[in-house]
């Protein structure tokens, strides 16, 4: 009798962890014109961006072409959001990039081998995080650490690009030597003016396309463009223009890229720092959309179907993925409503790949330099900053540091450094809280003196707020201004009320602090009490034994109470 219930619930619960499923159970036969269209639309976008980014990445054009497929087609199935569009990223270009050109030693089938492994690695993180519901870690990545992070990829990766816009080939340990370089050969007149001329050309019609024509696919266009023109050559002048050349015919391979631990671990700090970026990343977007189309965001479902992706890129000859901020605009302005936009797109890579993968032989190179390079423009936060400046420079700086730490430093210990600064940012801040000893204002209640001169306290009373919780890092800075304020007391004190309502928590070390202080004010015949403590708070010091040491009589509902008590009580 119970067989049809537990066999329905299984049901729900698979279609829970897939909501591809769930979508075609309620799929709406008006929704197919609109799903196919933008789909096509998105494979023309698609083709060029994948290639780019592969390139970018370090990698063979084709590349980026498997991993888009595999990518669209995981995340179409495991996905939550109904829109959201993944693939390769020009985020996660440059972190790819520094990783494995090092170690690859100028070996594409090595360079092959250890992006495909990043993704592998890089998606096994992604799914035990999304188990563990660890998607709150993004949160430790605040808006002017992104900055930071996102501008220093985006110049690292814009000017290992700018070689090929130009015809050029440089080599350099940082992005010092590799601009100084590139600057050298560029005065030298090394660089080849035809394929500056396509490659600048096509930046220009991209970047005029994308702010005066955002529907026209200008992409697409300076492709096109660029390939016809190039076609139009002599065989001559073609064979001085790098170009994508043919491409493999058909899908590749599922395959598990071998590599030696040495490798693997050195891959390792290099993965975390591709989880944070393209999680980061994806949670603000995926958050977006959410909003925009009235669902509900599911961060740690998205996380794992982001792992899910980089595991799928990994094992067909792929490398690391996040959401697109470029795509998936596209596919929402194209008419978008499922995830079925995604599985047309890669279906259209897929016919290409296998019928006619000689139509993008003529490609230029400099035109996918085009591409990442306004890709790395997009990428720039400069209104950000300059906002930042405005309100709050200490966030400004902060993200200056991060930005000089990727640029400067390398990729992937630039985004631990950021990572690192938002943490001690945290704790500096919570290590030095505002303070305030408050005074009555007429009809308007208890206000800081230093803020409302003409606050007054009573005689014999201090009462003090602390605006934050109390721990291990600020609690000795606690008692040293509660002994300032104290000294600074127009009258002796006689007795201090906690204004406890901001301490939202206060842990062990904090606790025997105060047991400390109240046993030193007791001796000075200075009573400590608390008003407007949360329960919670409340409870931990029942657990610590505090509670009961300090005294139940010393804990006020309001800070009134508290006042009212005091000078109720025989005066001395």
């Amino acid at each position: 009798m119970m067989t049809a219930p537990i066999s329905s619930l299984l049901l729900d619960k698979i279609i829970d962890w897939l909501p591809g499923l769930s979508m075609l159970r309620r799929y709406e036969s008006r929704w197919l014109v609109s799903d196919v269209s933008a789909g096509l639309v998105l494979t023309a976008i698609l083709i060029p961006v994948g290639m780019s980014y592969a390139e970018a990445s370090g990698l063979p054009a084709i590349y980026g072409l498997y991993t888009t497929i595999s990518t669209l087609l995981i995340y179409a199935l495991f996905g939550p959001s109904r829109i959201l569009v993944l693939g390769p990223d020009s985020a996660l270009a440059g972190l790819i990039a520094t990783t494995i050109l090092p170690l690859s030693n100028g070996s594409t089938d090595k360079a092959i081998a250890l992006a495909s492994m990043l993704a592998l690695m890089t998606g096994v993180l992604c799914i035990i995080a999304g188990l563990l519901r660890l998607g709150f870690i993004t949160e430790l990545l605040s808006k002017p650490i992104r900055y930071g992070y996102l501008n220093g990829i985006a110049l690292t990766v814009l000017v290992s690009q700018l070689p090929k816009l130009f015809g050029l080939e440089t080599e350099g340990g940082n992005l010092i030597q590799e601009l100084i370089a590139f600057i050298d050969q560029l005065v030298s007149g090394e660089g080849h003016w035809l394929v500056a001329a396509i490659g600048c050309s096509c930046l220009v019609i991209i970047k005029l396309g994308q702010r005066f024509y955002p529907r026209l696919p200008a992409i697409l266009i300076a492709m096109l463009l660029a390939t016809l023109f190039v076609n139009l050559l002599s065989p001559q002048t073609q064979s001085e223009i790098a170009v994508v050349g043919r491409l493999p015919q058909g899908f590749p391979a599922f395959v598990w890229p071998i590599l030696s631990m040495p490798e693997i671990q050195t891959l390792f700090a290099a993965a975390i720092a591709i989880t944070l970026v393209a999680f980061a990343d994806m949670s603000v977007l995926s958050r977006t959309y959410a909003q925009r189309l009235g669902d509900q965001p599911k961060p740690n479902q998205e996380l794992i179907a982001l792992g899910l992706a980089n595991l799928g890129s990994g094992l067909f000859h792929g490398f690391s993925v996040s959401s697109s901020a470029s795509r998936t605009p596209v596919a929402e302005s194209a008419g978008a409503k499922t995830q079925l936009t995604n599985v047309i797109g890669a279906i259209g890579i897929g016919l290409v790949l296998y019928f006619s993968p000689a139509l993008l032989q003529h490609v230029p190179r400099a035109v996918l330099a085009a591409i990442v390079i306004a890709a790395c423009l997009s990428l720039v936060e400069i209104d950000g900053l300059k906002r930042l400046y405005r309100i709050r420079p200490s966030e400004f700086w902060l993200s200056i540091i991060c930005f000089l730490g990727v640029a400067l430093i390398d990729v992937v210990q630039g985004i631990f450094l950021a990572v690192g600064v938002a943490l001690i940012a945290f704790v500096w801040r919570a290590w030095r809280p505002y303070d305030a000893v408050l005074g009555v204002v007429m009809n308007q209640g208890y206000r800081d003196i230093r803020r409302h001169p003409e606050a007054e306290q009573i005689t014999g009373l201090l009462i003090f707020r602390w605006d934050a919780p109390l721990f291990f890092a600020n609690q000795s800075t606690f008692d040293e201004h509660i002994q300032q304020a104290i000294e600074a007391a127009k009258t002796p004190t006689n007795w201090i009320i906690i204004a406890a309502e901001p301490i939202t928590d206060i842990d062990v070390t904090a606790a025997d602090m105060l047991l400390a202080l109240n046993t030193r004010l007791n001796n000075r015949h200075i009573e400590l009490n608390f008003a407007e403590m949360k329960g919670p708070v409340k409870d931990r010091l029942k657990d610590y034994g505090l509670f009961t040491l300090i005294g139940a009589e010393h804990f006020f509902p309001t800070i009134e109470s508290a006042i009212a008590h005091y000078l109720a009580r025989p005066q001395r």
